[in-house]
């Protein structure tokens, strides 16, 4: 039989994640992602899929997060229609982010139509129309359970530890050999879902490598955000936390709540402004068959993990711009979590001038993102066409990072009883990727390779 990859996204760069299997002739796409960051990296997203997307016959998603979702409304668009298979988590949150996404698509069109446009005129990538013809195609499975494929391959889910519904696929090929595609690999003994599974073979691995050149510092959450808080609460500061709406934003609500359990909060508000983080987490407390077992000891009892004291959740707009007004000490946290969207946006456009509010970030920052650029120190940043001077004091909580860092992947591989035939590193920049693959190939020894944009590679 034939088999072959071709990486269409997340090749040298983190985001839109795009694998392309072919089986036999038969077409099935690893997760559709949408490219963010730096406008030629946007570019991409308005560029046609290299194949036909009405021969593709399937979408296998490993997880809702938008660089591995997010173009699917475009593909449907330009005709696919095939199923999309995901778990019953990943298609709750699917339909949270995707139409939110819809909406942005169609308001950053009619904004750059109205303030002028070199296109004319200026169009959305996808409207939320187009979304929901999209989400019809979605079909859920189940962890663990073996599923036929186009081309004569099975596959099934296992647990990958990233955020709600996150899953690597492990797809059999009619030989007996097997590719296993990670997606986001997710951390250990992290709050709210279980750890990643142990993987012990698989002939061919494609593995992504946002942290491939470092290691999270060891540092304990509670200690960080209890220093932030009560700094906050000292100087009446406003800490303003541009927030993943799926994943880090129930972390910090689960963090806060422990925190407040302890003793160790001041009392605060906490603006959730993001009317997608606020659905997610009512996902999240649905969702009990993903969760550890703390979480579920902590449910059973009666507790609410995710429900602090103080929680305000904001869904419509004019409440998000009255909070503009208001005075610290207070928490917002708000979308998008590199800052490149959402509300987030006009958040800090009235107040990172002001040397009395803290910006914290907990994730990572693409390059070309307004976070990488505030993260990195620019004096000056440009929000919504104005030039912005930053002298808000900026913080970093590292220990939330949803990816595994270089060690933890090591760790993960290291359960591999017979090393894969070769492995393809993705979802990274550069020098991850390179740092990554050295240190596979030196401890050990398998064959890795680094995969270009567009390269196809036989298996």
């Amino acid at each position: 039989m034939s088999k072959a990859i071709t990486f269409y996204g997340a090749a040298e760069t983190v985001t839109g994640s795009r694998h392309l299997l072919t089986i036999d002739g038969h077409h099935v796409l690893v997760d559709c992602g949408m490219f963010q960051g730096d406008r030629e990296l946007q570019q991409r997203n308005w560029q046609p899929f290299p194949v036909p997307p009405s021969e593709v016959e399937a979408v296998v998603l490993t997880h809702a997060h938008m660089d591995h979702i997010g173009w699917l409304p475009r593909l449907v668009k330009e005709g696919f229609h095939g199923p999309i298979y995901c778990t019953r988590a990943t298609l709750g949150l699917a339909r949270i982010s995707l139409p939110d996404s819809g909406r942005i698509q169609e308001e950053d069109a009619r904004r750059a139509n109205k303030h002028g446009s070199v296109h004319n005129p200026a169009l959305p990538l996808y409207t939320e129309d187009e979304v929901a013809a999209c989400l019809r195609l979605f079909k859920t499975v189940a962890y663990d359970e073996l599923h036929p494929l186009p081309g004569g391959a099975q596959w099934r889910y296992l647990p990958a530890g990233h955020i709600l519904g996150s899953a690597f696929a492990e797809i059999y090929f009619q030989d007996g050999e097997r590719i296993m595609m990670s997606g986001d690999l997710g951390r250990f003994n992290t709050p709210i879902i279980r750890d990643p599974a142990s993987v012990d073979a698989a002939e061919y691995l494609v593995i992504e490598s946002t942290y491939g050149d470092r290691l999270h510092p060891i540092e304990d959450p509670l200690i960080k955000l209890e220093q932030v808080l009560n700094d906050a609460a000292a100087t009446r500061a406003a800490v303003i936390v541009p927030s993943f709406s799926i994943g880090r934003t129930q972390e910090l609500l689960y963090y806060f709540r422990q925190l407040q359990d302890l003793g160790r909060m001041p009392k605060m508000p906490i603006y959730l402004d993001s009317p997608m983080a606020v659905t997610a987490t009512d996902l999240y407390a649905m969702a009990k068959e993903e969760y550890d077992d703390d979480m579920k000891v902590a449910v059973a009892t009666g507790h609410s993990p995710l429900d602090p004291e103080g929680l305000h959740t904001v869904r419509d707009r004019q409440q998000s711009k009255a909070i503009n007004t208001a005075t610290g000490p207070m928490v917002i946290v708000a979308g998008s979590g590199m800052a490149n969207g959402g509300r987030v946006v006009h958040h800090l456009l009235h107040r990172i001038s002001d040397p009395n509010t803290i910006v914290l970030f907990t994730g990572y920052q693409a390059e070309g993102t307004l976070g990488r650029h505030i993260l990195d120190g620019e004096p000056e940043v440009r929000i919504q066409g104005h030039e912005v001077p930053v002298r808000a004091r900026i913080e970093k909580l590292n220990a939330l990072s949803a990816h595994a860092d270089q060690g933890e992947m090591l760790h993960w591989l290291r359960g591999f009883k017979t090393p894969p035939r070769r492995t393809f590193i993705v979802h990274g920049e550069p020098p991850a990727q390179a740092a990554l693959r050295d240190k596979i190939v030196a401890e050990l020894g398998w064959d890795a390779v680094i995969p270009k944009f567009g390269e196809n590679f036989e298996l």
